[in-house]
């Protein structure tokens, strides 16, 4: 992989980790466009490194948040941020399940599925309409909410279904507040993003040859700013009852996707 294209790949992952449109669709879009020939080891090691990247923009984002979360599971008081931790925990579940026991049934979904990414960014587009339309509320995420925002994590494993879409869709479909829905969803994403790098770093599959490692760091770099960039936008696009738009573009891109891999 040379420099350009993992910049490009690498901005791609920082904005749309973030912003509901998939970042995992976009990927596999863009690694098919730009002609991505690296081999299995190569690419995974890449896409490990690009979220790395956002894992770490949006520590720096939510920095007081994250040194909230990492206080209160050592204060042992049952006040809120203790709460909160175990609530990002409970979220995690139903993707820690799903990544144990349905890995290899998950790897089927990619490879360049041009029409599965285009329905997955359909449904993706009408979650956020939806959540788009939803009242403004001042409830705080419940034990309950977050398993069920947790399952829409999980799901969100597909290729071309928004990880930040569907959770911060479901959180507000359920009534809670939309800077908590997109803070929720935001912060609950970075303990799976270390367990994965953690998981693939100990199968022994990366590639560490040191033949790409300029390429690797100008990826890291080129997602980290756009994840800090992106992470910042999101928090105020939900705020602002901006959604509809992001539903526009899945559908459009959705579509687009799906025509190709009919008649490419």
């Amino acid at each position: 992989m040379d420099i350009l294209d993992a910049i490009i790949l690498g901005i791609i992952q920082g904005l749309t980790e973030f912003l509901p449109v998939s970042s995992s669709g976009h990927l596999e879009l863009g690694k098919a466009i730009l002609g991505d020939s690296s081999v299995a080891e190569d690419s995974l090691l890449f896409t490990v490194v690009l979220h790395f990247a956002t894992a770490l923009s949006t520590m720096v984002v939510f920095r007081k948040d994250v040194w909230e979360i990492f206080r209160s599971l050592f204060d042992f008081k049952w006040n809120e941020e203790t709460q909160f931790s175990l609530k990002i925990i409970v979220s995690m579940l139903p993707a820690m399940a799903v990544g144990l026991f349905f890995e290899t049934q998950l790897e089927a979904f990619f490879g360049g599925n041009f029409r599965f990414v285009g329905f997955m960014l359909l449904i993706t587009a009408m979650l956020l309409y939806f959540a788009d339309k939803a009242k403004d509320t001042n409830h705080k995420v419940t034990f309950s909410n977050a398993f069920v925002i947790g399952v829409s994590q999980a799901i969100a494993m597909l290729p071309g279904i928004s990880r930040s879409g569907a959770t911060i869709s479901t959180s507000v479909l359920l009534g809670v507040d939309k800077s908590k829905a997109a803070r929720f969803s935001f912060l609950m994403a970075v303990p799976l993003i270390f367990g994965k790098i953690g998981k693939d770093l100990m199968s022994g599959e990366l590639n560490f040859s040191g033949e790409n490692n300029l390429a690797l760091a100008a990826g890291f770099i080129a997602a980290f700013v756009a994840g800090l960039a992106a992470c910042t936008w999101m928090i105020q696009l939900v705020k602002n009852s901006k959604l509809s738009y992001f539903a526009i573009y899945c559908l459009i891109v959705g579509l687009i996707a799906i025509g190709y891999g009919y008649f490419a």
